[in-house]
């Protein structure tokens, strides 16, 4: 029990780290754009080699496939509805301006409901549905005994430029420093309760059990790359945001196989 909560509090720390230098030092749009590539490069490979292979290999490809779908649509409908409520609130004289991250606190609150910064929320989507399974998994391993080191450090270091990013987003859209630091701060204590939960009571769970779930989180994460996190490290970082995306990719994969 003390090892599995000292370590899930390790590997969520990562994003109290990060909201608070994101919420608080301002960076150039083109550094948060290859920061946000980076962090989709981590979650292609955790999507791919942790969430919807694990749930392939414990549950068969009919289980996994109706999970990922069921993700999928969840989080796109999720999205679209986010959207539509940013921009009912957006103020008249606001227009569609791009918003721009270089901006200032005070302008950016003065366009806090624009929808181009939503990268925050849809970061804070996904770093927490691909984040329960492969902490429920770190606590499995910790409940087996063999170890997790690796893993504990592939998300940790994944977890870090997810959050920057995404409260950086958040700060941009105009969002308060207490928002900011309390929603990542709940993420990060909701991930480090998965970490005691696979420790404890799922560590003996059957395959099957963890098949759609593991699959569900796939399938929400891999939508959130293509409709949110993707597209905006794009328009922001231009075509030099595929070295990012790669080097991210690279170095989670290189992290999981330790």
């Amino acid at each position: 029990m003390g090892e599995s909560l000292l370590f899930g509090v390790v590997a969520s720390s990562a994003l109290v780290i990060g909201a608070f230098v994101g919420g608080r030092v301002q960076m150039p749009k083109r550094v948060l754009a290859g920061m946000l590539a980076f962090a989709a490069g981590a979650l292609i490979t955790a999507l791919a080699f942790e969430l919807f292979e694990d749930s392939y290999e414990q549950g068969g490809l009919w289980r996994a496939v109706l999970g990922l779908l069921a993700g999928a649509v969840v989080f796109t409908v999720v999205s679209q509805r986010l959207d539509r409520l940013a921009e009912g609130n957006r103020p008249e004289d606001d227009g569609s301006e791009k918003l721009d991250l270089d901006a200032p606190a005070s302008e950016s609150a003065a366009s806090s409901a624009s929808t181009s910064g939503s990268a925050g929320l849809a970061l804070l989507a996904a770093v927490t549905l691909d984040g329960v399974p492969e902490n429920v998994a770190l606590g499995v391993s910790l409940g087996e005994g063999t170890g997790g080191l690796a893993l504990l450090a592939a998300i940790f270091v994944s977890n870090f430029p997810e959050a920057l990013v995404g409260s950086a987003s958040m700060r941009a859209q105009g969002r308060g420093q207490g928002f900011i630091i309390g929603v990542w701060t709940a993420c990060a204590v909701l991930l480090a309760l998965a970490v005691v939960l696979g420790a404890g009571p799922l560590s003996n769970a059957a395959a099957e059990t963890l098949s759609l779930p593991l699959a569900f989180a796939a399938g929400a994460v891999l939508a959130s790359l293509a409709d949110t996190l993707m597209p905006e490290a794009y328009e922001d970082g231009g075509p030099a945001v595929a070295l990012s995306t790669a080097a991210g990719f690279v170095l989670s994969f290189y992290l999981a196989t330790l």
